[in-house]
């Protein structure tokens, strides 16, 4: 009690509870019901072990879900309680830990009237902040949905340019928030700009592939004869379109695509920073129609024959369109988004599979109209717009929908797709100082990566969302069998890429960088306490050209292991934050292991 070493836990956090009684804390435990819920957890899964199959040594062998192992025929994901519990992104292995002569148990009687001096825990709501003194340590600031959440992530970059001399859209890709008036017509706007610019892609594609003579039979039919349409089938009722699958459409989509283009080339070399920007040509040309044109030529195979006075002015146009939108390359040229909701995350919600409608899992007591589709991607504008609109879920009743544009361009490993989690710590906020971790690991996908599949499997790289599928058997058997890699791992495959430097010079940068921007946008509207500190983990893609884009940062990431190497990088990351906030008080030149200190105001 003299030397203020009473710590209290909340959550899956075996290893902070360990560490900390290595240390000489003691642990203030739980009130009796909570204890009493953390046995009852733990009796149940002692019982799922003695009904695990076991292994010719005798060990139990455990289905990384915590329960029955899904049955080899079943593609289909499986569903899990809805809603999913807040520390759902990987399963939870909270120990149960022995204390056989109660010496834990006496020690935590002694100090149950004491306010703990350390506390960590998943949940602020869990903290009587009244009960703080300015030396009690806590592992979460207030109001850091400015940040960790995808709504207000959006809403915080959009002041990037008023706070620094940063432009988000060269690290974060651009999106709006479908429940405010003037954002949900910026994307129309930009949706239908997008759509032209790939237009004259698709157009200086087409050209090439005749002029190689690799140009291939219209075929609008994917494998097992379904349409390649994302989302197909949510239209009951399309409208009619100039031209289908398999003909050539005039060269007037073209020149249409062009005129739009250089309104808009006009328009950009003369914005502010802010995002009035007014769209060019509203109602010059019939959008509804030429956007149906260009789904059949994105999606359905439809030509163009584009003449070679239209090739050299969609290649110019492009140049010229190239050095004022930093995202002209990764959007790719099938217009795909993605739609999120705002307060959502590890892409919750269980949408429906390509050639389906989305559906919500009705589990006893949860009304069947009160669904969240999670997350879904979607190329046709109509789409993305009655999906927001047609979701009753409690988390976004209030319009909270992100769409954001998809990194179409991606690099990809084994032809998977992956992201990154990287964790940071922020330990002040006046002045901000960030410490960044110098190992973080990659989740891949379990199935091939394409544009024109929908299958979550392919696209999702949440391991909440991949647990749910066995891996396909087109995937690259190199693909690892536990869907993860360490950043070490991934650097010697740059390096057989002779890309060896990529990673320290090109995308660790990066992502300090916009990790940095992120934290500034969002300063001001942190609820700032000293003596608090939180770990963050941030989840980037990684473009073709080996360019970090940030997709989320993550307020409580988890540290329930899913493989062998979260299990020892989880471990290290608690280990090295622990050193960071507790010992380095104490002694200011203790190693912080792996934490290194970026930024410093």
């Amino acid at each position: 009690v003299q030397e203020k070493k009473i710590f209290m836990v909340h959550g899956p956090y075996p290893i902070i509870r360990d560490l900390l009684r290595a240390r000489g804390w003691v642990e203030r435990k739980a009130p009796s019901m909570d204890r009493q819920l953390e046995q009852h957890h733990c009796n149940q899964k002692k019982q799922r072990l003695e009904r695990q199959p076991r292994d010719e040594q005798g060990e139990a062998v455990l289905n990384p879900c915590g329960g029955a192992q899904p049955s080899p025929e079943i593609t289909e994901p499986l569903h899990s309680s809805w809603p999913p519990a807040e520390e759902e992104e990987e399963e939870e292995e909270e120990q149960c830990h022995e204390d056989p002569n109660g010496i834990h148990d006496l020690m935590s009687y002694l100090v149950r009237n004491r306010v703990p001096n350390f506390i960590w825990t998943n949940h602020l709501g869990t903290v009587d902040h009244q009960l703080l003194k300015q030396d009690h340590v806590v592992n979460h600031y207030a109001r850091v949905g400015a940040f960790t959440t995808k709504e207000g992530l959006c809403l915080s970059l959009q002041n990037l340019p008023w706070i620094e001399q940063a432009d988000a859209n060269t690290f974060f890709p651009r999106c709006y928030l479908l429940g405010i008036t003037d954002e949900r017509e910026a994307f129309i706007d930009d949706f239908r700009l997008t759509a032209a610019r790939s237009l004259l892609k698709l157009a200086l594609e087409e050209a090439e592939n005749r002029l190689m003579g690799t140009a291939q039979p219209l075929d609008s039919k994917g494998p097992g004869g379904s349409v390649l349409l994302w989302l197909q089938g949510h239209d009951s009722n399309p409208m009619p379109s100039a031209a289908g699958p398999g003909c050539t459409l005039y060269p007037h989509l073209v020149e249409e695509a062009l005129e739009v283009c250089e309104q808009h080339l006009g328009v950009l070399r003369h914005r502010d920073i802010d995002r009035s920007t007014p769209f060019p040509c509203r109602t010059c040309i019939d959008w509804d129609r030429f956007l149906q044109n260009y789904y059949c030529v994105a999606h359905e195979g439809a030509g163009l024959a584009p003449s070679v006075a239209l090739q050299k002015r969609c290649q110019d146009l492009l140049r010229r369109l190239e050095k004022q939108l930093p995202q002209l390359n990764m959007e790719g040229k099938l217009n795909v988004w993605i739609l999120k909701p705002g307060a959502e995350s590890q892409g919750r919600g269980k949408a429906g599979e390509s050639g389906g409608h989305t559906q919500a899992p009705h589990q006893g007591k949860v009304p069947p109209l009160l669904w969240s589709p999670g997350i879904v991607c979607a190329t046709r504008l109509e789409e993305v717009l009655r999906l927001a609109q047609g979701c009753t879920a409690p988390s976004v009743w209030k319009g909270k929908w992100v769409v954001q544009k998809y990194v179409e361009q991606l690099l990809t490993i084994f032809g998977t797709k992956f992201d990154i989690r990287q964790w940071f710590v922020v330990t002040d906020w006046k002045p901000l100082t960030v410490w960044f971790y110098r190992d973080c690991y990659l989740r891949f996908c379990s199935q091939p990566f394409s544009l024109h599949c929908l299958e979550r499997a392919r696209h999702l790289c949440n391991v909440s969302v991949q647990k749910w599928y066995k891996t396909s058997p087109d995937q690259d058997p190199r693909v690892p069998s536990d869907r993860i890699w360490s950043s070490k791992q991934f650097q010697a495959y740059l390096g057989e890429l002779g890309q060896a430097d990529v990673w320290h010079q090109v995308m660790v940068p990066s992502m300090k960088s916009a990790i940095l921007n992120a934290l500034r946008s969002a300063q001001d509207q942190v609820g700032f306490r000293k003596g608090s500190f939180e770990l963050y983990g941030a989840d980037f893609l990684v473009g073709e050209d080996c360019q970090p884009w940030l997709l989320e940062i993550n307020s409580c990431p988890t540290m329930s292991p899913s493989s062998a190497v979260t299990r020892r990088l989880c471990a290290n990351v608690q280990r090295d934050t622990l050193r960071l906030v507790l010992d380095r008080k104490d002694d200011p030149t203790c190693s912080t292991g792996a934490f290194e200190l970026i930024y410093k105001e």
